[in-house]
């Protein structure tokens, strides 16, 4: 009897034991298949790089692992937050635990996927026990979801859902650990994660591009079964140049596109590479690459340097003695003819070509660095550091009243025919750039005070050519900076004294701050260091930061124009004042300089507002008058270049007593100076009108007041000068 109670007693609990197995294997297959369309199953890869924002991920990702509180991952789209959320849960105590992803944007409103229903199918909450949830891109919650997410991440509780009618069931706990990713912040989520780790997007990892290009390229060779292939300099230095907006993903696509392309090749070169181009770099072609001759020229000794103490040094004190004790009128003296003949015409004819290079050769600056030279030899403790605030709010204004007393100075006496009075001009820039250059390291002068470099930068917006820098290969390989800060040779680059402006040409958004002295380009042993040819003007509606002082210079060499033609608007318009007479001349100079200003400035009011309700500011719209401006003062100085700039060879046998008649003169007929000054006139205006609609970004119509203008201005120009 004993023995059959026994048996029945093992029986009722081997029973009783495969019953809830049997439970235990139903749960848990209900559980798999609850959970395997979310599974993450493993890490994809490591950190990649040696850079500090990968060292520093590193040390987020290993701290996060160590801890168990909710962790939000936030970052651009194509950063593998995922895989980073796996590096987490797989590098925890917890790693032999589950761990599933789920999308946001996929989730019902009712949360139906995460809490389950009462007496139904299991939510993943319940199912993942002491798993890891991964919540991805929360930023597409369901709006009606959020509250009940807000609580379970307050109160590590939830409520599965009923059936209408049904009584509420009760709260649950859960003990899953939460990891969160998100693209834009969430208000009333991002409070709640203890710990936030920012994932860098990879435009500002460039150092990391090259360890992740070869990861990339040895798995898919190994997925085409194919040895691992090289990668050239210039490939890479490419893809550093490149923001990559969608991060790894978009580096891994044109890893993979560029294996694809090969067709037989062995190495992957910069042709087989085409990213996206940014706004900055797009038109842009590199002349210093299919013209080698021109690099090896830029970074020889006779860019400046040769020109500079070999043949201006001794050139320009021998112009302004000539000057000074030469015949004193223009028709008499080949000194005053080369400076108003031939430096005005050819320096406004090369803006637009090459922007500020008459600076990296002008004379000003070069008895500038002399000076500089010889107050370091007298002071060695070194210069005075830049006051860069005060130059960057008042140094523009400063350059701007210099240049309109200068333009008072030249119409008022004389200037264009009178040779001491324009040496004393040349002599005054002069010394304004050896008291600053004595007083402040580097080019202080040329940057912010000189009036000619002040126009020059104006101008130099206009240029087809720029002189820039690889953003990616400045941000991966360099660490010196001494294209910006000087240092000694490395590599190929040279020992420099660093940039004379103080402007790294990896941060330059417009030509106004170089001068095309080549430093860098000598400096740099990357080869980071472009000379593009670009579309003209093409900063002006990209990168260009407008200035005010810059746009009342621009209005002041508008003004110029009618300042020169001064008798012209006498007998054209009748008026009765007397040139000759100090007073009424001086007060129609100041009325020809300040009024043209006055007609922009009502047009701009006469536009209308987008429908937004939005106007682009004046100083910025202004700018599209630039190339009228330009080609104003240059139509005028035509008839100087091309009327008298060929006599310059009588002129210079006449200057020392001589006689010139037999010398050869060249000159432009009349109707030939009127048709080029035609020409120049109607392509300013053209090209007014079209930056004007690049810059106002409205419809032409809207921007009527403005064209209108610039027809106006053509029309009075085209009237006073031909």
């Amino acid at each position: 009897m004993n023995d059959l109670a026994w048996w029945q007693e093992q029986t009722q609990f081997l029973v009783q034991e495969v019953e809830e197995l049997a439970g235990q294997l139903s749960f848990e297959q209900e559980r798999q298949a609850i959970l395997r369309p979310y599974l993450v199953p493993k890490v994809k890869r490591g950190i990649i790089g040696k850079s500090r924002y990968a060292v520093k991920l590193r040390a987020d990702i290993k701290a996060a692992a160590e801890s168990t509180t909710p962790v939000l991952l936030f970052g651009e789209p194509g950063l593998e937050k995922d895989n980073m959320a796996a590096l987490i849960h797989f590098g925890s105590s917890c790693r032999h635990e589950l761990m599933v992803k789920v999308n946001c944007a996929t989730l019902q409103a009712n949360g139906k996927e995460l809490f389950g229903r009462a007496g139904g199918r299991l939510g993943l909450l319940a199912a993942l026990g002491r798993g890891t949830l991964l919540l991805n891109n929360i930023q597409d919650l369901p709006e009606p979801l959020l509250p009940a997410i807000v609580a379970l991440m307050q109160t590590g509780q939830y409520r599965p859902l009923s059936r209408p009618g049904e009584a509420l069931p009760p709260l649950q706990s859960h003990q899953a650990r939460i990891i969160a990713i998100a693209e834009t912040i969430v208000p009333p989520l991002d409070k709640l994660f203890p710990q936030t780790i920012k994932i860098p997007p990879l435009r500002v990892r460039k150092a990391d591009i090259e360890d992740y290009v070869h990861y990339y390229l040895s798995l898919s060779c190994r997925a085409k079964r194919l040895e691992t292939i090289p990668i050239t300099p210039e490939a890479l230095r490419k893809l550093q140049a490149y923001d990559f907006p969608n991060n790894l993903r978009e580096l891994s696509n044109l890893v993979e596109r560029a294996v694809t392309q090969l067709q037989g090749s062995r190495q992957i070169t910069e042709e087989i590479l085409w990213p996206s181009q940014s706004k900055k770099q797009q038109f842009r072609w590199n002349l210093l690459n299919p013209y080698p001759a021109l690099r090896r020229f830029l970074r020889s000794a006779w860019w400046p340097d040769r020109l500079n103490y070999g043949i201006t040094l001794w050139a320009f004190p021998a112009i302004v003695t000539i000057l000074f004790f030469g015949p004193q009128h223009r028709l008499d003296n080949f000194a005053l003819n080369l400076f108003w003949a031939w430096w005005w015409p050819l320096v406004l004819l090369g803006f637009p070509v090459v922007g500020r290079l008459w600076c990296a050769v002008c004379p000003f600056m070069i008895y500038g660095e002399i000076t500089q030279k010889l107050a370091l030899w007298l002071r060695p403790l070194g210069l005075k550091k830049w006051p860069r605030q005060a130059a960057e709010t008042w140094g523009g204004w400063f350059l701007f009243g210099l240049f309109a007393l200068i333009l008072l100075w030249e119409e008022l006496w004389d200037l264009l025919d009178t040779a001491y009075l324009s040496a004393c001009l040349l002599l005054l820039i002069t010394a304004g750039a050896m008291i600053f250059s004595a007083l402040f390291e580097r080019r202080f002068w040329c940057r912010y005070l000189c009036p000619i470099g002040g126009m020059n930068g104006l101008f130099a917006k206009l240029a087809v050519t720029e002189l820039r820098a690889q953003q990616g290969t400045c941000s991966a390989e360099c660490n010196t900076y001494q294209c910006y800060k000087g240092g000694p040779q490395k590599g190929e680059g040279q020992e420099t004294l660093g940039c004379p402006l103080y402007s790294h040409p990896a941060q330059l958004e417009d030509n106004r701050d170089c001068v095309l002295c080549m430093t860098c380009l000598k400096a740099c042993p990357h080869r980071s260091v472009e000379f593009n040819l670009r579309p003209p003007a093409i900063e002006l509606w990209t990168t260009h930061r407008p200035r005010a002082y810059e746009v009342a210079l621009l209005f002041l060499l508008l003004g110029n124009v009618f300042l020169h033609r001064l008798p012209e608007l006498r007998w054209e318009w009748g008026l009765d004042f007397d040139l000759q007479a100090f007073g009424p001349h001086a007060l129609a100079a100041l009325l020809a300089l300040a009024l043209p200003v006055l007609l922009p400035l009502g047009a701009y009011y006469l536009i209308p507002r987008c429908p937004t309700g939005t106007k682009v500011s004046f100083v910025n719209l202004a700018y599209g008058y630039l190339p009228l401006v330009w080609a104003g003062n240059l139509a005028h100085y035509l008839r100087l270049g091309l009327g008298e700039a060929g006599t310059v060879l009588p002129l210079a046998i006449h200057t020392f007593g001589g006689s010139g008649e037999s010398w050869p003169v060249l000159m432009a007929h009349p109707a030939v100076i009127a048709f080029l000054q035609g020409v120049v006139l109607l392509l300013g205006a053209l090209w007014s009108m079209f930056i004007t609609q690049k810059l106002g970004k409205q419809s032409f119509t809207r921007l009527l007041p403005q064209h209108v203008t610039i027809c106006l201005f053509l029309g009075a120009f085209w009237h006073l000068i031909l």
